[in-house]
């Protein structure tokens, strides 16, 4: 008999973020390895709404788990619920909440991150996707057992993308604008190279206002798009268009942007905190955020040559996708799940 698992899929609704992604691909990737996927979600419930998402965490899911017939429950977005009927599988993508979240409510940071911190040590087990992350779990949890380290994968479609770069320069940014993806280093380089734009996709926060005030001051708000969230088609044409992508974050639990970049093909700088060295593995530029003449300077050799700097992205794309592949991952979390019910 095929092994059931209920999935957490409500993020992967509507305004998908990295997390929604990491739950849709998931569920893919696993039915292809022989897990029988019940994805469970609520489409009429806004999961960015506070109250909402806790309705879902804790009434909803739990709900659906216990009538879905699967034999385990796999919490893929950083949350479970506290009263539980499955073993219970949590993704922990980050400890964003307990790290670098002093500006958002009380209340959010009460609840993803304090309350949630207690719960991951009640999960039957808890995966993290980089070594990054699972030193931070290991630091700030309180729970004794070490988490599973389970490298995301990149959609495969990523393979497919044909390069054809914009004759005039921009350099792409993907993912949330919040705080702590610092998009205004971005805005910053940009400013201190004539011609270069910047375009920025990703759902927003407050912080968009912080940097679209911070590109007006610089003279640059005509170079500067914030396009919010786009389709998939629009994100393929983008890594196809781009002349480059900037991941300038001061922490991720992984990091998507970087990670999708390398398997388009498309030169990348990143920053060198938090997981991702670990994602470039090498084959990206990494830069200290705070050190603004780096990533001037790197930007602007990149754009001396661009040719060069494709040859370099194309050099070392068949092992982005390699390393990225989703097969990895479901390999090991059905393995994961088989153990739970061994």
């Amino acid at each position: 008999m095929p092994l059931t698992v209920a999935l957490d899929a409500q993020l992967a609704l509507g305004t998908a973020t990295g997390i929604g992604t990491y739950a849709r691909d998931l569920a893919a990737a696993l039915d292809a390895d022989g897990v029988t996927v019940r994805s469970l979600a609520a489409p009429w419930l806004d999961p960015w709404r506070f109250d909402r998402r806790v309705l879902w965490d804790q009434m909803l899911l739990p709900l659906q788990a216990a009538r879905s017939g699967a034999q385990v429950l796999h919490a893929t977005s950083g949350t479970l619920p506290f009263v539980r009927t499955l073993p219970t599988v949590v993704t922990v993508h980050d400890m964003a909440w307990l790290r670098v979240q002093d500006h958002t409510p009380f209340y959010a940071r009460a609840y993803f991150g304090t309350a949630m911190r207690r719960a991951y040590r009640r999960a039957a087990a808890v995966v993290v996707d980089s070594e990054f992350s699972a030193r931070e779990y290991r630091e700030l949890s309180g729970d004794p057992r070490p988490p599973a380290v389970v490298l995301p994968g990149v959609d495969a479609r990523f393979a497919a993308l044909v390069r054809r770069p914009d004759a005039a320069p921009f350099a792409l940014v993907t993912g949330t604008v919040e705080r702590r993806k610092n998009l205004i280093r971005a805005i910053e380089t940009a400013a201190a190279i004539p011609g270069l734009d910047v375009v920025s996709i990703g759902p927003p926060t407050a912080y968009l206002d912080e940097a679209r005030a911070r590109a007006n001051a610089l003279g640059v708000g005509a170079r500067v798009q914030f396009l919010g969230y786009v389709s998939r088609e629009a994100i393929d044409d983008l890594y196809a268009r781009a002349t480059l992508a900037l991941v300038p974050s001061r922490y991720e639990g992984f990091g998507y942007g970087l990670a999708e970049a390398l398997c388009a093909g498309v030169p990348v700088i990143a920053s060198d905190r938090a997981s991702l060295p670990e994602v470039a593995a090498g084959d990206a530029t990494v830069i200290d955020p705070d050190d603004a003449a780096g990533w001037i300077d790197a930007v602007r050799d990149m754009l001396s040559d661009r040719d060069r700097a494709e040859r370099a992205a194309a050099a070392v794309r068949e092992r982005a996708l390699q390393r990225f592949a989703w097969t990895h991952a479901a390999r090991a979390l059905h393995a994961l799940y088989a153990g739970l019910l061994a």
